[in-house]
C-alpha cells in the first residue's frame, strides 16, 4: 500500500512538472515569473512632454519583461516610459517625436509582440 502511495506522489510531481514545462513554452515565457527587487532609478525628462504613446504588447510575463522595455525604451533620448503588466501596456511619453516604427523595433528586438500603438499630441 505504501509503495502505491510513493508512486502515486511521484507521479503527481511528475504531472505538475510537465504541465507548468509546457505553460511556460506555450507563453513563450522568458523565466519563471520572477523578477527583480531592485528599484528602477527614476528618470526624468528635461524637455517638456509633447506626445504620449499608448502600446499594446503581448508577450510580457514578468517584471524581468517589464524592466527590459522600461529600460530599453528609457536608452531613447527624450522619452519615459512606464509599463503596466496587468494591462499590458506601456505608457511612453516623449519631449520629442519618436516614430511608432522606431518603437516597434525596439520592443520586436525584445521578443515581444506590438499589438497597437496610440498617439496624443500633448501641445
Amino acid at each position: 500500500m505504501e509503495t502505491y502511495i510513493i508512486i502515486g506522489i511521484i507521479a503527481l510531481i511528475l504531472g505538475i512538472s510537465v504541465f507548468t514545462t509546457v505553460r511556460r513554452l506555450k507563453n513563450k515565457s522568458c523565466c519563471s515569473g520572477g523578477g527583480s527587487k531592485t528599484l528602477k532609478e527614476h528618470k526624468k525628462l528635461t524637455d517638456p512632454v509633447i506626445m504620449k504613446k499608448s502600446i499594446r504588447i503581448d508577450g510580457m510575463h514578468c517584471d524581468n519583461c517589464r524592466t527590459a522595455v522600461e529600460r530599453r525604451i528609457e536608452k531613447l533620448e527624450g522619452a519615459l516610459c512606464s509599463v503596466n503588466l496587468a494591462k499590458k501596456t506601456a505608457v511612453v511619453k516623449l519631449s520629442r517625436e519618436i516614430s511608432d516604427e522606431e518603437l516597434t523595433d525596439i520592443i520586436t528586438a525584445l521578443d515581444f509582440t506590438v499589438l497597437g500603438i496610440e498617439t496624443e499630441v500633448l501641445k
